[in-house]
């Protein structure tokens, strides 16, 4: 099985050893002068990467479905990898490998992260106690205007307190290129219906946002069949300020 892992990354960082499986690429490039020797840029061929700003990781995803052609692809984030280790460490050592990979997909069509637990919120909860709630509520109108199959899959994942997140997954063919043609027609007509010109830097990424939740109503109406790996983090996490921040967005919404 052929399979590319796309990392994304936005400046030069510590990359993995294999270079047959993971291929390291600058996401915005078309932005940027200067791009690292060893990344490919997403600015090539078929591309969005001037939407970087707004669709984060999302414009190597799409670099990747337009202009690889492989068996199995996949997207990680260069501080964030898919590990089976059950106590993995900062160590670049510890991610998936090329076997591991091909093994998990015999028999699975597609690899995500393990959920992340919310607790005392559902995901729609959360979402609109960090961002502004236009852009998931009119997700929702496109879905039924134009999925109307996925609107179930998508009310329920919202009043869930759990997601698979970091738009973070490895993907056999057939189901990429079926997730890729839905995600980016949603988005693009989301596009068109919310204006962010007066979004800060960090709301205005809304499009790469959204996403981290449609990748589980696509999983739930879908019924291709996955399997969950840990995530391996290259930076520290602060999960007690996480927990805090959490917290305090419940009782005092960011946004309105």
């Amino acid at each position: 099985m052929k399979t590319k892992i796309l990392v994304a990354a936005h400046k030069s960082y510590m990359m993995p050893d294999d270079t047959n499986l993971y291929l390291p690429i600058f996401v915005g490039s078309k932005l940027h002068s200067n791009i690292p020797d060893n990344y490919v840029s997403d600015g090539t061929g078929d591309n969005i990467s001037v939407k970087n700003p707004h669709f984060n990781e999302l414009t190597a995803l799409y670099w990747g479905w337009k202009n690889l052609d492989c068996d199995a692809m996949g997207l990680v984030h260069y501080r964030r990898y898919l590990t089976d280790h059950k106590f993995p460490s900062k160590n670049l050592r510890m991610i998936l490998t090329a076997d591991q990979v091909t093994k998990l997909l015999q028999h699975n069509d597609i690899i995500v992260p393990k959920k992340r637990h919310y607790y005392v919120e559902t995901n729609y909860d959360h979402y609109i106690h960090v961002h502004y709630s236009e852009p998931i509520n009119q997700t929702r109108l496109i879905i039924s205007e134009d999925y109307p199959k996925y609107l179930a899959a998508f009310d329920l994942v919202m009043q869930r307190k759990s997601a698979h997140m970091f738009n973070m997954f490895i993907m056999k063919k057939e189901p990429l290129e079926d997730y890729c043609k839905w995600l980016f027609d949603i988005l693009f007509k989301l596009e068109k219906r919310v204006d962010i010109s007066n979004y800060d830097t960090y709301e205005a990424r809304v499009f790469g946002f959204v996403s981290e939740l449609l990748l589980d109503v696509w999983l739930e109406q879908s019924k291709y069949a996955y399997t969950e790996e840990k995530v391996l983090y290259l930076e520290g996490q602060n999960y007690l300020k996480k927990g805090f921040n959490m917290i305090q967005r419940k009782l005092k919404p960011v946004h309105i």
